[in-house]
């Protein structure tokens, strides 16, 4: 069984290299939309594969990094990059360009890293993130399987060089959220508790 949850953000990027001029050469946003598939052949204690509610802890404050917020590339030019943390609060430094492909990766990546750190404790079995859409428009989107978001023929993703900024952390309710991630510490799901 497959079970889908919606989250929603604003971001402003550049994706250089692309073809379309506005799109490589102008600073421009978007309102994504982000879909969360996960997938298990059984059913909690609740009969369900995966409380949706639980899904609004660590899950929504990842994705909530990218709201309102500046993706940049660390590959980008260095005074591009330097301006734009310098007038910009809220940003995120990504090893990838932020193309919707990327952004679906990245999401896919934290995402799966963070299911896999926390301890299921009302019967959960088998859940495992099945793929992230990511909308950049309403007619176009991008979907990451766990095959994209590994390969590296799609550009290595090094999570330890994803960076975000301090006003980002702060919203996360633990400021260390993602450096608790990348240590493999295991999580309590709180709703359970």
């Amino acid at each position: 069984m497959i079970i889908r949850k919606l989250f929603k953000f604003e971001n402003a990027h550049i994706v250089r290299g692309c073809s379309t001029q506005r799109c490589r050469a102008s600073v421009h946003g978007h309102s994504y939309k982000v879909e969360v598939l996960f997938e298990s052949h059984y059913l909690d204690h609740g009969q369900m594969v995966y409380d949706f509610g639980l899904m609004k802890q660590g899950m929504k404050a990842l994705i909530d990094s990218f709201d309102h917020a500046i993706a940049l590339w660390d590959g980008d030019d260095e005074a591009y990059i330097t301006t734009m943390k310098a007038h910009s609060n809220r940003w995120v430094q990504l090893p990838v360009s932020p193309s919707a492909e990327q952004f679906s990766r990245v999401i896919f990546v934290m995402i799966d890293a963070l299911l896999g750190l926390t301890d299921s404790v009302n019967g959960e079995r088998g859940v495992q993130l099945h793929s992230i859409i990511v909308h950049e428009t309403e007619t176009g989107y991008a979907q990451c399987f766990r095959a994209d978001a590994y390969s590296v023929l799609m550009g290595r993703l090094d999570v330890e060089k994803m960076i975000f900024s301090d006003e980002v952390r702060q919203g996360w309710g633990d400021p260390l959220l993602w450096e608790k991630i990348k240590r493999g510490e295991r999580f309590m799901n709180p709703e359970s508790v």
